[in-house]
């Protein structure tokens, strides 16, 4: 249970990072809601979760602005007293082939995946390291570990997120503060009709034979904030279906 504790979960209105948010509320956490563009979802997200007796705000943030960032991280304070949990979540991806690659389009997604993550941690662990306390999951890509065509700037960001998730984790243990990621696979959402009859092939060639639940992912995302999973450092752990093997 995560009673008394404090999460910050970015990208938090729509697909993963709303299923890890309703998550982490379910199991007692209180729950900065960040979002960049639709406030209708987050501030349905959290209706959601204070109707299961939870407090929570939405926050308006692009991940990839420094100083948006600094007054999300002030506000958490100003309303909860202290962060517990960091889930970085939020992410962008633009495809390009190496000769048509935007370099515009290249630095919105290291801006947002990799800089934008650096900079809130940047922010927050200090708060943890004050407490002696944290729990910090990044939201990686199995495009991290397999090739994904034209993803250069997401396929790269992705694996930075990996690198930078093992780098620090070595700095913080010894505050108690646990840093680990998540490699999701093929993630189930309303995107996916838009690939019509191909969709049931994509389907059948993950071993598992469907696409991975956005409440599996969460679920995942929980393990990593309790206690009991301690002693798992820097870790970058994959959920799909057998699709990497």
């Amino acid at each position: 249970m995560l009673e008394k504790k404090i999460a910050l979960v970015t990208g938090a209105s729509r697909g993963i990072g709303r299923a890890i948010a309703l998550k982490l509320a379910e199991e007692g956490a209180d729950v900065l809601v960040n979002y960049v563009n639709n406030e209708a979802a987050a501030n349905k997200v959290v209706e959601e979760i204070t109707g299961l007796g939870r407090k929570a705000y939405a926050f308006k943030c692009d991940i990839a602005k420094k100083d948006e960032l600094e007054q999300m991280v002030e506000y958490t304070i100003e309303k909860f007293g202290k962060i517990d949990i960091l889930i970085n979540n939020a992410g962008i991806v633009k495809y390009g082939t190496i000769t048509d690659m935007n370099p515009t389009d290249w630095n919105d997604v290291v801006n947002t995946n990799l800089s934008g993550l650096f900079n809130l941690c940047q922010l927050v662990t200090p708060y943890m390291i004050k407490q002696n306390y944290g729990k910090i999951v990044n939201v990686s890509s199995l495009s991290a570990i397999k090739n994904l065509p034209a993803s250069y700037a997401y396929s790269a960001t992705k694996a930075g997120v990996s690198a930078f998730t093992r780098v620090l984790s070595t700095e913080l243990i010894g505050n108690n503060i646990s840093v680990n990621a998540i490699a999701p696979g093929v993630i189930k959402t309303d995107m996916l009709e838009s690939l019509g009859d191909a969709k049931d092939f994509y389907e059948q060639s993950i071993p598992a034979k469907r696409f991975c639940e956005a409440s599996e992912v969460a679920e995942l995302a929980y393990f990593l904030c309790q206690d009991i999973s301690r002693y798992i450092v820097g870790q970058t752990i994959v959920i799909d279906g057998g699709l990497s093997l």
